[in-house]
């Protein structure tokens, strides 16, 4: 593996952990946990769709029981947060910014591991997926709110999966890890947050309103 590839993977990963840690512990603090709550939240954000996405590819034990950084990351942005957590009226906004940003870090990081073990570029794509999915579904579960991926109409796992194809497509044809790493994750935090901001919805059956 080429030191650039490497390096690129392993700093999306980490700061992918830590942004979706950060949504873990700010949905803790919104829920009114205590200190371990919160570490419980942001461990399991952080750290969910990595879990998911290694066991599934073979890569076990998974990265995070292997480096000691993995579990450090979450750690830390728990504790931060718990601190220094924003004004309560400002946190759904907070989550919601970080969360976008957490699914497109690892969006991209989980379709570049996935080619590292040989997956072509769909199966590659669906890792991505799954790898930005994974925690964030955890987290809801965990503190009793819907996922995003299950709610109506929501343009969540889209942007995800965009942002992996662009990624797992762009090695694919030769280019280097930083160029569609960055490309894939602009596409799927850009899409993200216009669909929030301008409330745009994933397409649904006609009809579907009424039932």
């Amino acid at each position: 593996m080429a030191p650039e590839h490497s390096l690129t993977l392993v700093v999306t990963d980490l700061v992918g952990i830590f942004v979706f840690a950060v949504t873990g512990a700010l949905v803790a603090v919104r829920k009114e946990l205590d200190v371990f709550g919160v570490l419980v939240l942001a461990l399991t954000t952080g750290l969910g769709g990595g879990f998911i996405r290694d066991v599934l590819i073979g890569v076990t034990p998974p990265a995070a029981l292997q480096d000691s950084r993995y579990l450090l990351v979450p750690v830390v942005a728990g504790i931060l947060t718990f601190w220094f957590h924003p004004a309560l009226g400002r946190i759904e906004k907070a989550i919601n910014v970080f969360d976008a940003a957490g699914l497109a870090l690892f969006a991209v990081a989980g379709a570049l591991k996935a080619m590292d073990v040989g997956l072509g570029p769909l199966p590659a794509t669906v890792m991505g997926l799954v790898t930005g999915v994974g925690g964030g579904m955890l987290r809801d579960l965990l503190a009793g709110r819907v996922p995003a991926i299950l709610q109506r109409g929501e343009l969540y796992a889209i942007p995800t999966a965009a942002g992996a194809a662009v990624a797992a497509f762009g090695r694919e044809v030769g280019f280097g890890s930083l160029l569609v790493a960055t490309a894939g994750a602009a596409l799927c935090f850009v899409w993200r947050i216009l669909a929030m901001w301008r409330h745009w919805h994933a397409p649904m059956p006609r009809g579907s309103a009424s039932v």
